[in-house]
């Protein structure tokens, strides 16, 4: 027996595609920074440099197929050298995200890219862990050091 779809039926369902924007919808003109020392603290800071962490679940650019929205957790993590990233701008430049379609790999090392060229850190990591879809989960993982 086969079945054959109606064209209403294509619309419904199986031959939907949800419109993408392009990659410049990534909106990193809005990513801001402030100084990793405070110039007015005298005092030194003792012991290795920090380790700055920043996660969200929020992370959801879509599928450049089917324009679905991918979920994913997204941690940056990095040690700054001069720059650390203002988190306001920061969620504003990855909600820009939300309507991009682009695949887990390329999405990863985008944030990666952008991020690496605001704050020139001595080493950053991205790990963006996306949501299972259809059995199968994706975790992308995108490394920098600086080399000095």
């Amino acid at each position: 027996m086969t079945t054959t779809l109606h064209p209403a039926d294509a619309q419904t369902g199986f031959q939907r595609r949800y419109d993408v924007q392009d990659l410049s919808a990534i909106d990193v003109a809005i990513l801001d920074t402030f100084p990793h020392v405070r110039e007015d603290d005298q005092s030194p800071y003792p012991g290795q440099p920090i380790e700055i962490v920043i996660s969200t679940d929020e992370f959801s650019p879509v599928c450049p197929w089917s324009g679905l929205p991918d979920f994913g957790r997204l941690e940056i993590r990095y040690v700054a050298a001069e720059k650390c990233v203002e988190l306001k701008s920061l969620k504003y430049y990855l909600t820009s995200y939300r309507f991009v379609g682009i695949y887990h790999e390329h999405a990863t090392r985008r944030v990666l890219a952008d991020l690496v060229r605001l704050l020139e850190p001595v080493r950053m990591t991205i790990t963006c862990d996306y949501g299972v879809r259809g059995g199968i989960n994706t975790v992308v993982k995108a490394e920098y050091t600086r080399a000095d």
